[in-house]
């Protein structure tokens, strides 16, 4: 946005006008500006001064022109912070063009292309000047140096700015370019140090020097003084005398027994004036009865301010660390050293809380937004602080818009005149009262001593009604709470805890439960009129729910809080979204208000029971999803409303982090990991034994046995057709050559899936917080990664798990390569770290109030840095996703997915649907959204330090194939996450479709130019390939609608999905609805495809996959439909596994298969299941509805699975009952969703199998209603 600070228009015609234009990224130095503006204009009349804000370029067309203008005018350009290409690409070449025709254009601390720009009378910055950029490279701080100075943090920082002190000094009496090369290191100077006096000397020194033609008589008027120095490292508070001091000691006097607080600012902006948002975090924090400790260091490494401020003789003295700077702990907007700040931050202990202000947009904008914060706030603002460990990221303040407009970011709708001055930063009132209530709460839990305490554990219940009380991804719940809760007790928490396991359960499942007809006991009931009272939102639900108390958790009279109190620890159930079985709900394209009976929880907890903490006890539940901003919450988002100033941490999964960063960023949440369960292989069992044997037999036959070979073919036939495998229905005849020992394909096929099946990794049980893997345990899965490391050496690897260090493994070592020598000191940490009970301790260092250490986020088989666990996971840095490596490898999982598809028959596809998640892209540096680029013939660009700038095309020619159009389906997730990757994959899909390319080599183009002659419009638009939720809301919610059962036909799948996922993502990154595009994309499609997330989730695993991958082919062929009519047949659905070796392609109906025979059908992964009683047969449930979801959104279920899978648990007695005193509820619902399968026509079991399964299901109904002979009431 233009900042005209100051003008020549009242100056008289005898004045020779100059103009000097400061470029930068953005513009909080426009405060000093305009005051030194003033002197400026009294002591050189005819200066004209102007600022112009690179952050409003992207989005601001006028901003824009306006910039251009004036650099086309500008005698004296100064340009400095455009790192980011949005920043200086803009107006690069305006900039070049003028670049001769000024007096001088300096350009300082930005990317080489602008500082190359740089011309100062004779010197320039091209390729002659080696020995500036030497000097350059010294002054600018890189990640590596946090590695050398972990002992003496800063002093790298202090050297550097020293030099800079000393280099002008060393210049001085130098002649010619090295005064140039003088001014150039002055103007650093007086920028960083960017007070009203140093801008206007920075002016003035370069009027001096550099005013040339007409202009070269204002020299004499300008008298720059040497730049005013200022503490590198400081306190500030307002009511101070002199605002900035070195000495702790002239901060306003607090008590040393009031809780402290450090916070961490930014000294440009003190230097600068602009602080009003700095002064008001403090005063409210002061209000709080906190003491607040306001330190800066200069430039962005704060471990100069936190070793000399937040220290006393080595002792912490704060409680609690929260930065405003908006920027990482250690770097900027340029680099990050985590390592080096979670060094740092681990020495404190106390909660680090990153707070940031609206550096690129103003508060209007944010507030009036679904999106929230912009992809570079949320990049560099939110996503590379969680790297550090920061936790609870939240905006506090911004500029101001334009007189009159309104922010609407909560009720108090502030409104904005013309006494705000929109180049400076102003407090938002009602983040800042959040902020400092939450660090004040933080500051209580930590010292309150622990028996003080009371702590509310929240268990999940998704989808209600179907046994899933408690349960949670990968984790045994209730083992898990028994030993936290146990833990709890011997750490001084007054905690009741039960005799046994089962005890909680029942405890918390039955109790009252029949009397108010519940899932589980009723703790608490809150009157209607109560809650009419108490409830602030209550219109905003009313309006979505009808009057309180609404028809969730309710008699009518009250509403009912499910759970049950151990002594000062309650364990609460969240209630559901409430929109589950509603077939018009599920429609919505965005989200719902919670219920009644929701937002009535969470303020129980907070007003009634007076929780210090709340703990969400698994993966995951509903709070993070409610309806809000993606980022940058405001007071009126429904997931702020609801969590409220509550301290929340949450026990969360290692492998899924990308749904653990939106509970960071949208529940205000601390994470602590938790291990999913260890893996083991497959292994064999029942016929697929003797059908190995039987292979094994084949494979030792002699030439000269050609006798036995038919008869031995016939077996493996038989026994393989009696097990569904895959094999001609008819067995082919042998040729001679095959009964003398030639290759028979159908039983090399068979052979290839008996190994398969057998080597395939499947996850053993459910994880128990507290409780370590066994030595088995450990062994299998060291197994698998040093399999996955290239280590095949048993014997190496039992004396391992037996305790051997690396050194005694070194004999068995010797024929181990210098790469696996290094995996080998991986494996030995892995072996240690997975006897550690880590995540009890993190869970009590949580509760304590203090820092937990981040941690990556993924499968402990691609990254064993996972571990350990009971850590803050995070996801990666989005300005390198996708990575180097992810690139190179979609190049071949692209051309195995193609390879595929013509081994079944097809040509080159022309399109491909594509599902992309958050969480798969995160682990695997963007693999799956690099695929979708080489599919197109794409690669990602990257600017001059390495982070993702845009796409490019590879030339036709070396790409070797036609460009494939590729239709995107994004999760909300991803949106949230990776913003600039939605950037990226549109940009690419936008330049193959406007690229000058034949149609039959580039099929973007092809489809974009007939949908733009049958519909109009632009390339542009045309273009959109990049498809997902509106903002805000997450989920196709076809899984919804396959869960209830309440969908009459196929058809409303495909509506739900296109209804919900309509909106189309451009260059721009927002969202439009466009179903008639979506639905053209579609009509074209040759395949479906996605990869598999993790070797712990199948696609039968999880309900998101068929909601996803599922929803979109079912999509595919509805608009085919209404092109080819009915007679168009579904697309082939593909599943993309590289969570193993090289990767494979497998069909949809492969890989249902192959995790219904190494997984359900399974004894080895059933009965590990079902040792964890309730949630294992609500895991075993749900693997089969996920399974008839296949079939409902995709027909590509083969019926022997449904048959199978009744016979193995249904219609086999003793394992219906194991179930059914289990989980009633789940085995029930097991029994009639194969009746429903039935229904569907989905399988269709003989008349004799029919019979008994709707006995079977009535027998389990009467238990559930406890009318079942032997069964109590």
């Amino acid at each position: 946005m233009t900042r005209k600070l100051t003008s020549a228009a009242d100056n008289s015609g005898a004045q020779t006008p100059i103009k000097v234009l400061l470029l930068t990224m953005d513009n909080h130095l426009a405060s000093a500006a305009e005051r030194a503006s003033k002197s400026l204009r009294q002591q050189i009349p005819g200066l004209a001064f102007k600022i112009h804000s690179a952050a409003s370029w992207r989005d601001n067309a006028d901003a824009l022109a306006s910039s251009i203008n004036d650099i086309q005018n500008a005698d004296v350009i100064i340009a400095t912070m455009l790192f980011m290409e949005d920043h200086y690409l803009p107006v690069l070449e305006t900039l070049k063009a003028r670049r001769e025709q000024c007096d001088a254009m300096v350009c300082i601390m930005s990317a080489p292309p602008v500082m190359q720009l740089t011309r100062m009378g004779k010197f320039t910055m091209g390729g002659q000047a080696g020995g500036l950029v030497g000097l350059l490279k010294k002054l600018r701080p890189t990640p590596k140096e946090g590695f050398k100075r972990e002992e003496s943090s800063g002093d790298a920082g202090a050297k550097q700015m020293a030099m800079l002190r000393r280099l002008p000094k060393l210049l001085r009496f130098i002649p010619g370019t090295a005064q140039d090369v003088r001014v150039f290191f002055l103007t650093m100077r007086y920028w960083l140090a960017g007070s009203e006096q140093n801008v206007s000397n920075m002016v003035q020194m370069l009027i001096k020097r550099y005013a040339s033609g007409p202009r070269q008589q204002l020299r004499d008027l300008a008298h720059p003084q040497d730049p005013v120095e200022y503490p590198d490292t400081g306190v500030y508070h307002p009511r101070m005398k002199t605002q900035l001091s070195d000495q702790l000691s002239h901060l306003p006097t607090g008590s040393k027994q009031q809780p402290t607080v450090g916070l961490l600012l930014l000294r440009s902006y003190l230097l600068a004036g602009n602080a009003a948002h700095y002064d008001a975090v403090i005063n409210v924090l002061e209000s709080k009865g906190l003491r607040v400790i306001p330190a800066y260091a200069s430039g962005l490494d704060a471990r100069p301010a936190i070793e000399r401020y937040f220290k006393t003789n080595g002792k912490v003295n704060i409680d609690a660390l929260v930065s405003l700077t908006g920027f990482s702990l250690v770097g900027g907007p340029a680099y990050n050293d985590a390592k080096a700040a979670e060094l740092v931050l681990s020495g404190l202990d106390v909660p680090y809380l990153a707070a940031h202000p609206l550096e690129f947009q103003s508060l209007d904008k944010w507030g009036g937004s679904n999106r929230g914060l912009l992809p570079v706030e949320s990049t560099i603002m939110v996503a590379i602080p969680e790297l550090d460990g920061s936790t609870v990221p939240m905006i506090y303040g911004g500029r101001p818009g334009s007189d009159g407009t309104v922010c609407a970011g909560c009720g108090r709708l502030c409104k904005f005149t013309a006494d705000n001055k929109t180049e400076d930063m102003y407090a938002c009132t009602e983040r800042i009262e959040m902020l400092a209530t939450r660090v004040a709460k933080l500051v209580a839990l930590r010292r309150t001593k622990r028996e003080n305490r009371k702590i509310a554990i929240v268990l999940f219940n998704f989808p209600p009604n179907a046994g899933a009380v408690g349960t949670a991804a990968f984790l045994s719940v209730f083992e898990s709470l028994f030993n936290t809760l146990t833990s709890l007790a011997k750490q001084g928490y007054r905690v009741t805890v039960p005799a046994s396991v089962e005890a909680l359960r029942e405890a918390v499942l039955k109790g009252n439960a029949s009397q108010y007809g519940t899932e589980a006991n009723v703790h608490a009931l809150i009157p209607t009129e109560k809650h009419v009272q108490q409830e602030r939102w209550l219109n905003d639900i009313e309006a979505q729910w009808g009057p309180a108390p609404g028809k969730h958790l309710t008699n009518g009279q009250s509403i009912f809080v499910l759970g049950a109190q151990f002594g000062e620890v309650l364990v609460a159930l969240q209630p559901g979204f409430g929109y589950e079985g509603d077939p018009m709900r599920l429609l919505f394209e965005s989200g719902l208000a919670p219920t009644h009976a929701f937002s009535a929880f969470y303020r129980y907890l907070q007003n009634d029971f007076n929780a210090d903490c709340v703990l969400h006890f698994g993966t995951h539940g509903a709070l993070e999803f409610m309806p809000g901003k993606q980022a940058g919450m405001s007071g009126n988002c429904w997931p702020e409303r609801m969590i409220g100033a509550l301290p929340n941490v949450y026990l969360y999964a290692a492998n899924n982090p990308s749904e653990g960063v939106l509970a960071k960023r949208r529940a205000a949440a601390t994470l602590v990991s938790y291990l999913t369960p260890t893996l083991a292989q497959a292994g064999l069992y029942k016929g697929l034994i003797e059908l190995k044997q039987s292979l094994e037999r084949w494979r030792a036959l002699e030439p000269d046995q050609s006798k036995e070979r038919p008869e031995l073919a016939d077996m493996l036939h038989t026994q393989a057709i009696a097990l569904d495998l895959a094999v001609p229905h008819t067995k082919p005849e042998l040729t001679d050559g095959q009964a003398n020992g030639a290759a028979v394909p159908w039983i090399d096929a068979l052979q290839a899936q008996i190994l398969e099946l057998e080597y395939t990794l499947i996850p053993e049980g459910l994880h128990i917080v507290g409780k370590t893997p066994t030595r088995e345990q450990r062994l299998t899965t060291l197994k698998a990664l040093a399999q996955a490391m290239g280590i095949d050496n048993a014997e190496l690897l039992e004396h391992l798990v037996d305790g051997a260090s690396e050194t005694d493994l070194m004999p068995l070592a010797t024929d181990l390569n210098q790469a696996q020598l290094e995996s080998l000191k991986q494996l030995v940490a892995t072996n240690y770290q997975l006897g550690q009970d880590s995540e009890i301790e993190g869970l009590l260092k949580a509760l304590d109030g203090r820092y937990i250490a981040p941690a990556p986020g993924g499968d402990l088989l691609r990254n064993p840095k996972v571990l350990p666990t009971g850590r803050n996971i995070h996801g990666i840095d989005p300005f390198h996703i996708p990575s180097a490596f992810a690139v190179k490898d979609a190049q071949r999982q692209s051309d195995k997915l193609i390879a595929r598809y013509r081994q079944d028959g097809g040509m080159l596809p022309e399109t491909v649907a594509m599902v992309l998640w958050g969480t798969d892209n995160l682990k695997s540096e963007g693999g799956p959204l690099a695929q979708a680029l080489a599919l197109m013939g794409a690669l990602p660009r990257f600017d001059t330090y390495g982070r993702l700038a845009g796409a490019c095309l590879m030339p036709l020619e070396e790409l070797g194939r036609p460009r494939i159009d590729v239709v995107i389906t994004l999760s909300g997730i991803f949106r949230d996450l990776l913003p600039m990757q939605i950037r990226l994959l549109a940009e690419a899909s936008f330049l193959a479709a406007s690229a000058d390319e034949p149609e039959d080599q580039n099929y973007v183009r092809k489809h974009a130019l007939a949908f733009m002659a049958e519909h109009g419009g632009d390339m542009e638009a045309a273009s959109l390939r990049v498809f997902g939720n509106a903002e805000g809301a997450y989920g196709a919610n076809v899984n919804q609608l396959v869960d209830s059962s309440v969908w009459q036909d196929e058809d409303e799948l495909g509506n739900c999905f296109t209804q919900r996922k309509g909106f189309a993502y451009g260059r721009e990154g927002r969202p439009v609805r466009n179903n008639v595009l979506l639905q053209s994309a579609l009509a074209s499609v040759s395949l479906t495809y996605q990869n598999l997330d993790s070797v712990e989730l199948g696609v039968t695993s999880i309900d998101t996959y068929f909601d996803t991958l599922g929803g979109v082919s079912r999509a595919v062929l509805q608009a085919k439909h209404k092109i080819e009519g009915t007679q168009a047949s579904a697309p082939p659905v593909y599943i993309g596994d590289q969570t193993q070796g090289d990767g494979v392609v497998r069909s949809l109906t492969e890989q249902v298969s192959l995790e219904t025979r190494t997984r359900m059908l399974n004894p080895k992964w059933h009965e590990s299941m079902l040792q964890h009683g309730y949630e294992g047969v609500r895991q075993i449930e749900a693997h089969l509805t996920n399974t008839m979801g296949w079939s409902a959104t995709t027909g590509q279920v083969q019926p022997w699975v449904y048959q199978q899978l009744a016979q193995t648990f249904i219609l086999d007695p003793e394992m219906r009952e194991r179930l059914a005193q289990l989980n009633p509820v789940a085995s029930t619902k097991f029994a009639n969703r194969l009746l429903e399968a039935s229904r569907r026509q989905y399988w269709q079991p003989n008349a004799e199998t029919m019979d008994a399964l709707r006995l079977a299901g009535e027998e389990l109904e009467d238990r559930l209603e406890g009318v079942y002979e032997g069964v109590p009431a």
